[in-house]
């Protein structure tokens, strides 16, 4: 039998918590801070959480709160449809939020505080942040910041010059017979191949409107029930 899909709320009743995750591990901070109800399930903040931080939703997830365990059914752990209310968090409460068990993308998710719910205003929503989240299944806090410094290494400079050096010969300086050379070619696409594979290592950019506009479009929605 299908899910019921709870509507999106424009003005819930009882209180809103104010949310703040982070990655675990990774410097610099990578965290989003999020308002949502205190009636939702762990199951939808996994949701907002994949949301707010850029995940894709392809792998399972698990909550550690205290000693209890819940997430995905795969990993015998308790279902996630208890209710942050529920939980009993006080305030500056911290539990642990697991996504990708092979990665291992530790998030300590914090309680920050408890608000009055704002008449028309749209929950869940996003307040703040810092930072890109890291691609899917690039070996987990220890393989990202080793990618991220390769991707700044003085190999990665070294083909950033090859292409400005082979780019002006061939369109500056008007040496087309060097796409004719296998060799140059060859060169040429080994070096934007390599620059592009790192660009996902180099994003810093967090957009506050990107992920409320992913809010908007029930994108937590969606991502709830998505892992393979």
């Amino acid at each position: 039998m299908a899910r019921a899909i709870r509507p999106a709320f424009t003005s819930p009743t009882g209180p809103i918590l104010q949310v703040k995750m982070r990655l675990v591990g990774i410097s610099p901070m990578i965290w989003r801070r999020v308002l949502l109800p205190a009636s939702w399930t762990l199951e939808e903040l996994h949701g907002v959480i994949q949301a707010a931080m850029g995940w894709e939703g392809l792998h399972l997830y698990e909550f550690r709160v205290r000693a209890a365990r819940y997430g995905s059914p795969d990993l015998c752990a308790g279902a996630a449809d208890v209710t942050l209310e529920s939980l009993r968090c006080r305030r500056h409460a911290k539990f642990i939020y697991t996504y990708d068990m092979g990665d291992g993308w530790e998030h300590e998710i914090r309680i920050e505080d408890r608000l009055e719910a704002e008449n028309g205003r749209r929950y869940p929503v996003c307040v703040g942040g810092h930072g890109a989240c890291p691609p899917e299944d690039c070996g987990g806090p220890g393989g990202y910041q080793a990618r991220r410094e390769e991707a700044m290494s003085s190999e990665a400079f070294e083909d950033v010059d090859t292409m400005a050096t082979l780019l002006k010969e061939i369109v500056l300086d008007g040496r087309h017979e060097l796409l004719d050379d296998a060799d140059k070619r060859w060169e040429l696409e080994a070096a934007v191949e390599r620059s592009q594979a790192r660009q996902p290592f180099l994003a810093d950019g967090f957009s506050r409107r990107e992920v409320n506009a992913r809010f908007h479009q029930d994108e937590h929605r969606r991502l709830m029930h998505q892992w393979y």
